[in-house]
């Protein structure tokens, strides 16, 4: 191998110095003025120019934080903290950590590293522009993202494209989703395509859309699917009240959805009934969608057209684990038809299952958002989100047993995984909840064994 003349190496490092020291005060201005403003003041004024300096400075700097505290942070703190990243963690690993993970070539051809064109910084992440080097693309970093958090000793990374050769990576500094949430405030009012169910990542409300897709939950026992469900019942409770939205409801286990079942339009616990419950949901939603053929091609949840939530919990006992075969084959036809055709007459899915395998659940796609919760391993992760979801960053299959109702949510037309955690709604809550919105409902029932 030929090695790289002594001279050469001098000069570029000469050359990066000079550029680093000409660039640095249009970067981060208030990080070089701070470190050479008290040189020149010291040079010109003395000593006691440099005391009577600060003071006033600092008298300004209180004044500004005082007064003015988001700017203050905004403009001070954080694009001093924006140059200590930088400098401290960005700039020292940046090529070790890209030619470790594969993104560049070698530590020797600069040319071939793309380059960090800036750093900035918010509450709660970084986020590290970045200029391509020609023949990669955004997708290379985007399955590369667990390299890149692991090497920038971060919680998770996510890749956003600008363009072709322009991309933005965010890593949080802090876990936000560490703690549990408790239950959220009922809203005043339902947007039945934005739920308040918990926090995402980036410390923003996660918000869960219910009409015009239908939604799967997968995870194993313990890992917060009953929170997924209640939060979404929750949010809709002052719909629920005016007659707008109903939920029926599927119980097999008669344990989660039982406690609170005076919420339920229609509720069903046994096999029979949960068939007869889901076959006359499809039943309606094609009765609405004869009265709307030709006349109406979108919902508009009223008391006299309500939007219809069908939530169902564990669905492999009826679509794997039950021993009659006909209440299997009538189960996934009825799934089948209402997720394949219910969206657009206002008919929604929402499922929660255990095992994603392909033998216990076969309509995993007709759910178009799906919601991974702690899995056990790591196939399953592309199971349920996508093929590539794990390369994205979606390890679900590594969320902590110790934090449930952390999940990673993937929408349809959205390649990107997001990290949430979803709020906890307690018994407590849950009674509070059948208590207050439950009896102006009037519990109805399916024909069948086991139907309240």
């Amino acid at each position: 191998m030929v090695e790289t003349p002594a001279v050469f190496l001098i000069t570029r490092w000469i050359y990066r110095l000079l550029r680093t020291m000409v660039l640095a005060p249009f970067r981060f201005p208030v990080a070089v003025s701070t470190l050479v403003g008290p040189v020149v003041t010291v040079h010109y004024l003395g000593w006691l120019g440099l005391a009577l300096g600060v003071a006033l400075s600092g008298a300004g700097l209180g004044v500004w934080w005082w007064r003015w505290p988001l700017s203050f942070r905004s403009l001070v703190v954080l694009r001093a903290l924006a140059a200590w990243r930088w400098f401290w963690v960005y700039r020292r690993h940046w090529q070790p950590v890209l030619v470790v993970a594969g993104l560049a070539e070698s530590y020797q051809e600069r040319q071939y590293l793309p380059q960090i064109r800036r750093v900035t910084c918010s509450e709660w992440a970084d986020r590290v522009r970045v200029r391509l080097v020609a023949g990669t693309a955004p997708a290379d970093f985007e399955n590369r993202v667990v390299e890149l958090a692991h090497g920038f000793a971060a919680p998770s990374c996510r890749v956003s494209g600008l363009g072709p050769r322009d991309v933005v990576l965010e890593f949080p500094r802090h876990d936000l989703l560490a703690e549990p949430l408790d239950a959220l405030a009922v809203p005043d009012e339902v947007d039945l395509c934005a739920l308040p169910m918990g926090l995402r990542e980036d410390g923003q409300p996660w918000r869960m859309r219910l009409h015009g897709t239908h939604v799967l939950t997968v995870g194993v026992t313990g890992a917060g699917k009953g929170s997924v469900i209640w939060s979404a019942i929750r949010a809709l409770l002052p719909a629920l009240s005016d007659g707008s939205v109903r939920v029926w409801a599927i119980d097999p286990k008669r344990m989660e959805l039982s406690y609170g079942r005076s919420l339920f339009a229609r509720y069903a616990d046994s096999a029979e009934a949960a068939v007869g419950l889901l076959e006359a949901a499809v039943d309606d939603m094609q009765e609405r969608a004869a009265r709307y053929a030709g006349h109406q091609r979108t919902h508009v949840a009223t008391p006299e057209d309500p939007f219809v939530v069908v939530v169902l919990d564990e669905v492999a006992f009826l679509t794997a684990y039950h021993p009659d075969r006909d209440i299997r084959r009538r189960a996934e036809n009825a799934i089948a038809t209402l997720t394949s055709q219910g969206r657009s007459v206002g008919f929604c899915v929402l499922a929660a299952l255990q095992d994603p395998r392909k033998e216990v659940m076969n309509l995993r796609n007709l759910f178009p958002d799906k919601v991974a919760l702690r899995l056990d391993e790591a196939s399953q992760v592309d199971m349920v989100l996508g093929e590539d979801a794990r390369d994205r960053g979606a390890n679900a299959h590594l969320i902590d047993p110790d934090v449930p109702g952390v999940a990673f949510v993937r929408l349809e037309g959205s390649p990107v995984p997001v990290r949430v955690r979803v709020a906890y709604v307690s018994d407590d809550d849950i009674a509070a909840m059948a208590t207050e919105y439950g009896p102006s409902h009037g519990l109805r029932s399916v024909p069948g064994e086991g139907v309240a």
